[in-house]
């Protein structure tokens, strides 16, 4: 098989896990929900289970789950039969993975999670198996049958069941109102933990660092001061310092492309008004968001007044894992 072949075939393989995913989406309804409720009310443990190809599933799941503020851990369907089952005691919510839904070790946990009373969230992809029948709730992870070599192994079911997965987890986040800042306790190493607990006024430019025009400021001049200070932008601002606009360099060669003399121009000519801003006591993880939202590079920042107190560029906040 040439090469040509075999990436048609990967991508193949990709379109039906992206079709499994999308199918996934669409059922999503009451039996969510559901799920969602017993997850809210859990006084316990999250106790996530498989086997196989769903155990590795439910791990991930687990570990996504541990990392939003929810006590989730992975029990091994087939150790627990042999003894693991301690970890389960009454107030934990069991989430069930099974394609089939008649994993015979799996199966054999249901009663003693019934005798605990821990709710029962399946994740099959037969609402039919004895697992469904079993469960309190049904999320249904079906995908179709694909010839071969597709249906070999199960890549497309593993992605819908791990995507659902992480839909919980993220719909959990949010209807608990967890917050940035409850969200950077959970992850205090490493580049995500820094950025998240940073705030703003820690990494912005400030004072003569700070690239400053009035609107009458010729571009000559703005270009100068652009340069000097090597911020990629230049802010325009009245005798009271508000914030009256910003020229970045993306503005600069839109004006080259636009105009014929743009360097006749005043820096009122130029700028783009009303530019997305941020208070110092942001954390840099907002500011951060808002710059690859709005693909720019750098934020003003701004006090209650309106007045400009700094400058916060996006490689200030992705140097500080490195602390260079």
């Amino acid at each position: 098989m040439n090469k040509d072949n075999l990436l048609e075939t990967a991508r193949k393989l990709l379109s039906h896990e992206s079709e499994a995913i999308t199918a996934a989406a669409d059922r999503l309804g009451e039996p969510f929900h559901r799920a969602l409720e017993f997850l809210n009310d859990c006084r316990g443990k999250v106790i996530v289970t498989g086997l196989g190809k769903s155990g590795i599933a439910a791990k991930k799941i687990a570990a996504t789950l541990a990392s939003t503020g929810a006590p989730a851990l992975f029990l091994h369907s087939a150790e627990a039969i042999h003894g693991d089952m301690g970890v389960v005691s009454a107030g934990d919510v069991a989430i069930c993975l099974s394609y089939s839904g008649e994993t015979k070790e799996l199966i054999e946990l249901l009663p003693r999670f019934k005798r605990l009373g821990v709710p029962i969230i399946a994740m099959t992809g037969n609402e039919t198996s004895s697992l469904a029948r079993l469960a309190d709730c049904v999320l249904d992870v079906s995908v179709p049958s694909y010839s071969w070599p597709y249906g070999l192994l199960p890549t497309a079911s593993s992605a819908a069941t791990v995507a659902v997965g992480d839909a919980l987890a993220v719909a959990l986040l949010v209807s608990r109102g967890v917050n940035e800042e409850n969200f950077a306790m959970l992850h205090p190493g490493g580049l995500l933990g820094h950025k998240m607990l940073v705030m703003v006024r820690d990494l912005m430019h400030t004072g003569e660092a700070l690239p400053l025009v009035k609107r009458e400021t010729g571009m000559r001049q703005v270009l100068m001061k652009m340069t000097a200070k090597r911020l990629g932008v230049t802010c325009i601002i009245d005798d009271n310092r508000r914030l009256e606009g910003v020229i970045t360099d993306g503005d600069l060669r839109r004006l080259l492309e636009q105009s014929t003399n743009p360097l006749d121009l005043t820096a009122e000519e130029a700028m783009t008004a009303n530019p997305k801003t941020i208070e110092p006591e942001a954390l840099c993880a907002r500011a951060l968001r808002i710059m690859e939202t709005k693909k720019i590079t750098s934020l003003p920042v701004i006090d209650k007044t309106g007045a400009l107190t700094g400058l916060i560029h996006m490689h200030d906040i992705l140097r500080m894992e490195t602390g260079k």
